[in-house]
């Protein structure tokens, strides 16, 4: 599932030529003429980026035309796998980090095992790169992340007396009890905000399943697990959140925008949704990463956004690695972190966002990031809300290692289906 960060702009397509030559990759050679056709998801980068990118690319790689395409996420999956599947497939595509499972177990994505080092691989952020692997090829190459923070009313930190952000899980639940009084929230984190959850399993040294021999099992029943369970409890009730929803329902933005709210854990670009909730808020808002165990590393974190994948059915495999090469690489890596506030796809990068508060706090977190497991058959967990009625039987009561064993057999036996 790809976590969104920000609305950039409306649908566009750019078709702009060049003419010449191009290198191969990791050669001084020469590629013929070839125009390449880049599949995008809407909202993912500015028009003016793109046409940034655009321009620069081909001034470097005479001979080769990009035809840029804007795709809509709704139905993405089967128009994706259809056209992998066929002869004239889009050379590079943009996908969510947790969908490159699905699409190499359905054919036609390139192998780029061989590319990895050259394209910096060992500093790629592990919640973007994990994704991308499968069986220990990489198809996949991170692209951007973005993460949950804390988001934080500043007002009502100040006359809580709360000076300074927590830096551990301890910090945290002290300062959250220290706010929810007088008619505010600690913090509003909905019962069943599942991706946070995961996190703090994580934390624990836990995981939602994991693989062992080809065969998949669920782990929401394992002591690391529900320790996670444990914290998340012990948090969701510092406020007044729905044990039974998510924060669409209602929307948590709406909710942090009356102002009685101390905190919630979102997305950073979740502040215009607040703002525009609330006007009053503007300059009010401050981030944090959510914090770990210890003051040393913040709090694990489920790492959403894309990465590039080349269908095995482009006719120009090498000019394909060379967009994927410049995409990936560091002069588009910064510039598309700045314009759009995004993670950038090496850690190395991070300090690119540390002047912006919000950003820096997401790219704390991203060194910390983890990703769903890698199995094809994922989506058919998250479709039928395992995780979340979980939460909402160990929140309303239920005893958590009953519901948890239960909860993880539902799992081992949806990734263990064979299509």
């Amino acid at each position: 599932m790809r976590l969104r960060l920000l609305a950039a702009a409306a649908a566009f397509s750019l078709t702009l030529a060049g003419c010449g030559s191009a290198s191969e990759p990791g050669t001084s050679g020469q590629t013929g003429t070839a125009t390449l056709t880049v599949w995008f998801m809407r909202d993912s980068l500015s028009d003016a980026i793109v046409k940034r990118f655009t321009d620069d690319f081909q001034r470097s790689h005479p001979g080769i035309t990009l035809n840029i395409q804007i795709q809509e996420w709704d139905g993405i999956g089967q128009k994706v796998t259809s056209a992998l599947a066929s002869k004239d497939a889009p050379d590079v595509i943009e996908v969510g980090n947790t969908q490159v499972a699905e699409y190499a177990a359905s054919g036609g994505v390139g192998d780029l095992t061989g590319k990895v080092a050259d394209l910096g691989g060992a500093d790629w952020l592990p919640g973007l790169a994990e994704p991308g692997k499968i069986d220990g090829r990489q198809y996949g190459i991170p692209w951007y992340a973005a993460n949950r923070v804390v988001i934080y009313n500043k007002d009502l930190f100040a006359k809580a007396g709360v000076t300074s952000p927590p830096k551990t899980r301890d910090e945290w639940i002290g300062v959250t009890t220290k706010l929810n009084e007088g008619g505010v929230q600690g913090i509003y984190l909905p019962g069943q905000n599942w991706y946070t959850l995961a996190g703090f399993v994580w934390d624990e040294g836990g995981d939602l399943a994991v693989e062992e021999g080809g065969q998949w099992k669920g782990t929401l029943d394992t002591p690391q697990a529900l320790a996670g369970m444990a914290f998340y409890k012990r948090l969701q009730s510092l406020g007044k959140g729905p044990r039974d929803s998510d924060e669409a329902r209602p929307p948590q933005a709406d909710v942090f925008g009356k102002g009685d709210v101390a905190q919630i854990i979102s997305a950073p670009g979740g502040v215009v949704a607040i703002e525009k909730a609330n006007p009053d808020l503007k300059g009010k808002l401050g981030f944090f990463p959510i914090p770990g165990k210890t003051a040393d590393k913040p709090g694990a974190v489920f790492t959403g956004g894309s990465d590039l994948i080349i269908s095995e059915a482009s006719a120009h495999p090498d000019e394909a690695y060379e967009v994927v090469k410049a995409l990936a690489g560091e002069k588009f890596q910064l510039d598309m972190a700045k314009e759009m506030s995004y993670v950038p796809n090496r850690t190395s990068y991070a300090g690119v966002l540390s002047g912006d508060e919000a950003t820096a706090a997401m790219a704390a977190g991203a060194a910390a990031g983890h990703a769903t497991p890698n199995s094809p058959n994922w989506a058919a967990v998250e479709a039928r809300n395992v995780i979340k009625e979980y939460m909402t039987k160990v929140l309303t009561g239920g005893d958590a290692a009953t519901a948890a064993k239960e909860a993880s057999g539902v799992i081992t036996t949806i990734l263990n289906t064979r299509s």
